[in-house]
């Protein structure tokens, strides 16, 4: 099981972490929401909990609680710019549907 950073994303969560002063990586996780039942949850992480799952990509910790690491199971996060925009996108090979503004999904 994992979750990985794609090389983009990781270098944008380093730079953030440096602006911050603080922080040992990012917190993934779900919760249920939006009109398909599940919402990726990202912040960024000061600590460590005892429970966390810890990941690392290109050298950025990823954190995941253990009860949504069945639906992130095999995620990779990018850091994607198109035109004017620019965000996360999560590239998740368990989600089965996804509601039609991209706030939600199931798997």
């Amino acid at each position: 099981m994992a979750v990985t950073l794609s090389e983009r994303a990781a270098k944008h969560v380093s730079n953030f972490i440096s602006k911050r002063g603080k922080g040992v990586g990012i917190r993934l996780g779900v919760r249920t929401s939006g009109c398909s039942g599940m919402a990726y949850k990202l912040e960024f992480a000061d600590e460590a909990l005892d429970e966390d799952l810890v990941f690392e990509s290109h050298g950025v910790k990823v954190l995941v609680d253990p009860k949504s690491l069945p639906y992130l199971d095999g995620t990779e996060l990018d850091f994607v710019r198109e035109g004017l925009n620019e965000g996360f996108q999560f590239n998740n090979p368990n989600v089965k549907d996804a509601c039609g503004c991209g706030e939600s999904f199931n798997v």
